[in-house]
């Protein structure tokens, strides 16, 4: 009777379920790419020459993908495309291009911001997988639904979400007819800002964070003021620079909600940081994985992770807003730049020594840096050169005129900000040509006597190898082909991408083959496997039409007058907007109460008037769980029309009507024509980011009755989770202990030249800072009449009203003829106090320096 063994045999490296969230690490050149994949990572993104929004890594070419997806699926390491910036009408056919090439040469997905190329990628490809991007601001459950529309397969959500608020966004997705996958920021710097709905860069220099040339404006001093008087707050300046994000404490509560992704950020890090940042990730989530599962844990010290995670990068770490919102906690203020381990204070200085009593160890070679609270003034810093213990503290000395020591003084905070023996170590872990990190294969055995041995090995990403051996099983005298006795020989996999997760033998007892056909049918299995899973995937690439799928039907334009809209942020700017002969009117209040009163008194005036009049009430920009009452409440103001500003937005307000405001970032036609005729919005406001040439461009290639067009405001620089307010004139965390200092004082922040810019809080107490100076488009506003733009909107802040008034009567002068551009020009420049500038209208496309 034959005797078949059917038996499993797992290893200590078994796979985990395929349900683990992936490990997402940066990589902006070829040695970061290797610095991720040898240690640990499940997939890498990375950008090319153009479209991604690290401008300034190194970043990859389009000739570069061939070999890096078939270095990447080699390895079992997934390749992601950040094609995560807005594109402008005149570049779609430029970025059809590209994403042909990033199509056909295999790569696993796109991570992408515009609206339009989600909608470019689905005319080219059915099945090539998208990835929206943080930069597309989703924070709630309708934002998820939004992607899934649009085709997406992934998520990034929004860094500002909390814990409970992903929970919620995943109870929500119950009843989707397809849960989508949602990624997650887990560690890297924190933006102040939300990602895709900061214009600082754009309005201080014309580099747009949107299309990657951010100048981290967020990082720089400002100070503090209040009622027109500077607010005393010691040495915290940076009072715009949140510390590094740090996911490591909550990466259970993060696995239990489900996320599929844990995303490092870091593209312009170095390769040591990816394969630091990156390993630490790995170990870390591999035990929180065996904690939850009941499997043994692999060792892993939080003590030694947090250290690397220091020494790697850090202007400190925190859980961000994993936990919630703590505003005394998030931005400490006190500096904007790489600090590392805390070594302590100094109690003493003699000569070329300082004396202190260690917080974390120090040793010879390390590097430092003296904290005396004034980073911008420059710090002092050397290697140490000897340690010496004395009396409970150490004495560091340094080597002679290294140090500045007449700036260096007791009481100064010393960090450690480099560790040479940690640098050379982590570099170890990918310099060279050898394979370090090893996935799991899954090899079967079958066979009975007198026939082949077959060998198949299974990667677990759907790459299935087999081969049979070319002698056959025969009985064996002694030492037969036991579970055991496969794992042993077939186990050996050392200079491969693989290690043995499980073997199943499938064998009849008592058989044995030669030792050399075990080991060939190993070495041509696993060679066979390494073959499938270098292949480029192969996603649907439809060919190219005489019709182009860049382009967007355009109508017939109708030549309706040129109208001026007024938007006001105050109730007092109501009326003399409407006496200067403005008839539609948009307000953004601070406190949503407040649109009643601003319908009811516009109700008053409408009477006076003959025509077409309406006024339209905007909500706060952000929309997260829990904030239904906030839209409630808009709605109650029983205005015309809503603007809409957020996914959120497009599914409240679907029965109303409702225009598109500037933060749905519509850069090109293909975006507008999505809004307006999936959603139904009457028109969308074009793209802060649009210079003039590439608001031409916009024009040319869609009707000018699809937007407004802005030509006068007070940009809306950073928009952010972050409140000033609370941080920094209360002791609060948030809005439930803060005392609501922003309902009692006028707030600006001083930056470095002595600008005053304005502060204002909303309904959610997200803040805004705005530009202090206007800027005009006066000068080009014929030549956009000429293109088809009818509708353009004028924009104020605290202006009172006389200045209401009289900015508006130019404008429409101008629209009228009365007056040329270059005429109001020099008028605006005299009115205001400030003058104005012609902001990025006038912009030319910058130059970014790449890391070299």
């Amino acid at each position: 009777m034959l005797e078949t063994s059917t038996t499993s045999v797992a290893s200590d490296a078994q796979a985990r379920p395929l349900a683990r969230p992936e490990i997402l690490a940066p990589a902006g050149d070829w040695e970061c790419a290797r610095a991720a994949v040898e240690n640990g990572a499940d997939a890498i993104y990375f950008g090319l020459e153009r479209f991604n929004a690290r401008m300034r890594a190194k970043n990859f070419t389009q000739a570069d993908l061939p070999a890096l997806m078939e270095f990447l699926h080699r390895r079992g390491v997934r390749g992601y495309v950040t094609f995560n910036t807005l594109v402008f009408a005149d570049e779609l056919d430029a970025a059809e291009d590209y994403l042909r090439t990033i199509i056909a040469a295999g790569v696993d997905a796109a991570i992408v911001q515009d609206i339009g190329i989600c909608r470019l990628i689905r005319r080219l490809s059915p099945d090539f997988p998208i990835h929206t991007s943080t930069q597309m601001t989703v924070t709630s459950p309708a934002g998820v639904e939004f992607a899934r529309d649009l085709g997406a397969q992934l998520v990034v959500l929004a860094r500002e979400n909390s814990i409970a608020e992903i929970n919620a966004i995943q109870a929500a997705q119950k009843s989707a007819p397809v849960s989508l996958p949602l990624e997650v920021f887990v560690h890297g710097a924190l933006c102040v800002a939300y990602s895709g709905q900061c214009l600082t860069s754009e309005s201080l220099g014309g580099r747009s964070a949107n299309r990657g040339e951010c100048a981290q404006a967020c990082r720089l001093p400002y100070e503090l003021i209040s009622d027109g008087e500077k607010v005393e707050l010691g040495d915290r300046k940076y009072l715009l620079s949140p510390q590094d994000l740090s996911g490591l404490a909550v990466l259970p509560e993060l696995v239990r909600s489900g996320v599929a992704s844990l995303k490092i950020e870091g593209r312009l890090k170095s390769p040591e940081y990816v394969a630091s940042i990156t390993r630490v990730y790995r170990q870390a989530l591999d035990k929180v994985l065996a904690e939850i599962t009941g499997e043994p844990a692999p060792d892993f010290s939080e003590r030694a992770a947090r250290y690397e995670l220091e020494m790697s990068f850090s202007r400190g770490l925190y859980t961000g807003w994993f936990r919630g919102i703590n505003n005394q906690e998030l931005a400490h203020g006190r500096f904007g730049t790489k600090r590392g381990v805390y070594l302590g204070e100094i109690t003493r200085v003699s000569g070329e020594t300082i004396h202190l009593t260690p917080q974390a160890p120090v040793k010879p070679g390390d590097g430092l840096v003296f904290d005396a609270g004034k980073p911008e003034a420059g710090e002092e810093g050397g290697r140490v050169y000897q340690v010496v213990e004395r009396n409970g503290e150490i004495v560091l000395h340094f080597g002679h005129g290294d140090i500045d020591f007449r700036r260096v003084r007791p009481g100064q905070r010393v960090w450690k900000t480099n560790d040479p023996a940690l640098d050379r170590e982590v570099r170890s872990t990918f310099t060279g040509d050898k394979i370090r990190f090893q996935r799991p294969v899954i090899f079967e055995v079958h066979g009975r006597a007198n026939g082949p041995l077959t060998l198949i090995a299974s990667d677990g990403e759907g790459h299935v190898a087999k081969i049979e051996s070319t002698l056959p099983l025969t009985p064996a005298e002694n030492q037969p082909l036991t579970p055991e006795r496969l794992t042993a020989q077939l186990g050996r996999l050392g200079g491969t991408p693989f290690k043995l997760g499980r073997l199943d033998s499938h064998l009849e007892a008592g058989l044995i083959l030669p030792v050399s056909e075990l080991n060939r049918l190993r070495r041509e299995v696993i060679a066979e496997l390494d073959r499938l899973r270098a292949a480029p995937k192969r996603w649907t690439l439809l060919s190219k039409a005489e019709d182009r799928p860049t382009r967007v039907s355009l109508s017939t334009e109708s030549q309706n007058s040129p109208e001026i809209i007024a938007v006001i942020r105050n109730l007092d700017q109501v009326e003399p907007a409407w006496n200067a002969g403005v008839r539609t009117i948009y307000c953004e209040f601070e406190n949503p109460k407040h649109y009643r009163d601003a319908v009811a008194l516009f109700r008053k005036l409408q009477p006076t008037a003959t025509g077409d009049s309406s006024i339209w009430v905007a909500p706060p920009r952000i929309f997260k769980p829990g904030e239904d009452w906030i839209l409630k409440q808009v709605r109650s103001s029983e205005a015309d029309g809503y603007l809409v500003r957020n996914h959120e937005h497009l599914r409240f307000f679907a029965n109303d009507r409702k225009r598109g405001d500037f933060s749905l970032n519509v850069a090109n036609p293909l975006t507008a024509e999505y809004f307006i005729t999936r959603y139904g919005l009457e028109r969308v406001t074009a793209s802060y980011d649009l210079n003039i040439a590439q608001l031409e461009a916009l024009l040319r290639n869609a009707p000018g009755s699809w937007f407004d067009i802005t030509l006068h405001q007070h940009m809306p620089m950073f928009h952010m989770e972050h409140c000033v307010f609370c941080a920094f004139l209360s002791e609060g965390k948030d809005y439930h202990d803060c005392g609501r200092p922003c309902e009692k004082h006028r707030v600006a922040l001083r930056d470095r030249v002595g600008a005053e810019l304005p502060l204002r809080a909303d309904a959610g107490c997200r803040n805004t800072v705005f530009n202090n100076r206007a800027q005009t488009g006066a000068e080009y506003a014929q030549h956009l009449i000429e293109l088809g733009a009818r509708n353009f909107r004028i924009e104020f802040i605290n202006e009172p009203a006389a200045e209401v008034a009289r900015t508006l009567d130019r404008y429409q002068a101008l629209l009228r003829g009365e007056l040329s551009g270059a005429e109001l020009w020099r008028e605006l420049k005299l009115i205001n106090q400030l003058g104005v500038t012609r902001g990025q209208l006038d912009a030319t496309p910058q130059v970014i320096l790449r890391k070299s």
